[in-house]
């Protein structure tokens, strides 16, 4: 869970989504894995903060006179307000109807055709207004905050929403991907602490091992990823990651339709 974790949360094609079917084939449910799975989660930001500790340091250190680090620090912050309000609006009636693999399959291959259908336009050549994240307004990073909140829809991926969502709303391939990467760190990281202190009663001290491995080993696969998806967007577009969720929620919804594969557990 912790590899499936790390390789895919900064990848378009659903953290949330693979969690669930993973934890289906593996019949790893109940509410503990809920809280394990937000454990997970919290190993994958520490991934970004390791990379990006040196850009975080410094804006840090300017916030309070320099106008690059007060303006990029407010980009994220506004970003991560929309989601904020509709995960604690929403979340739990989220939980409770869609986190189901059909929902998850049909997510995959809907994102999969937004994604196709973003990389022809850039392609076609639809403006690019922004290359790089310091160069982002406020109300660009408003418009992309929004567009996240299609995330709560499992199968639909955070990463997958803010990168093309950044795209069509005029950022380069590599700009929506790093503001991508920086709004992952609130997002996250508050949804982590909010499920915590919902679900802290849960917590056993026999469950630590299985929690601290689960951390370690997202965090390395997160880092790893996060250093190969810069390298290859520089050069590369999205569309081998829409096939692959086309193929993989056809595949979910075939086996799932035929009984050959009982993907609720």
């Amino acid at each position: 869970m912790g590899v499936v974790e790390g390789l895919t949360e900064f990848l378009p094609i659903s953290s949330t989504g693979h969690l669930i079917l993973a934890a289906s084939l593996l019949d790893f449910t109940g509410e503990r894995v809920k809280l394990f799975e937000v454990v997970i989660q919290t190993g994958a930001i520490l991934a970004v903060l390791s990379v990006y500790a040196e850009r975080l340091a410094a804006t840090a250190r300017g916030l309070g006179d320099d106008a690059r680090a007060q303006r990029f620090a407010a980009n994220v912050l506004i970003a991560f307000l929309p989601a904020a309000v509709a995960g604690v609006l929403l979340g739990d009636l989220v939980k409770r109807v869609l986190f189901d693999p059909i929902v998850v399959a049909t997510g995959f291959i809907v994102g999969g055709l937004v994604i196709l259908w973003a990389e022809r336009r850039q392609r076609g050549g639809a403006h690019v207004r922004i290359h790089d994240i310091d160069e982002m307004r406020w109300r660009d990073a408003l418009q992309v905050g929004l567009v996240q909140c299609l995330a709560l829809i499992p199968g639909t991926s955070r990463s997958g929403a803010t990168i093309i969502g950044g795209m069509l709303l005029g950022l380069s391939r590599k700009a929506a991907t790093e503001f991508s990467f920086f709004l992952a760190i609130p997002v996250i990281f508050g949804a982590a602490t909010w499920d915590l202190l919902k679900n802290h009663v849960l917590l056993r001290a026999e469950d630590l091992p299985m929690f601290a491995v689960g951390l370690v080993v997202s965090w390395l696969a997160a880092w790893a990823c996060v250093r190969w998806l810069l390298r290859f967007v520089a050069s590369h577009t999205f569309t081998p990651f829409a096939w692959y969720r086309i193929a993989f929620g056809i595949v979910v919804l075939a086996t799932a339709w035929g009984g050959w594969v009982d993907w609720k557990g």
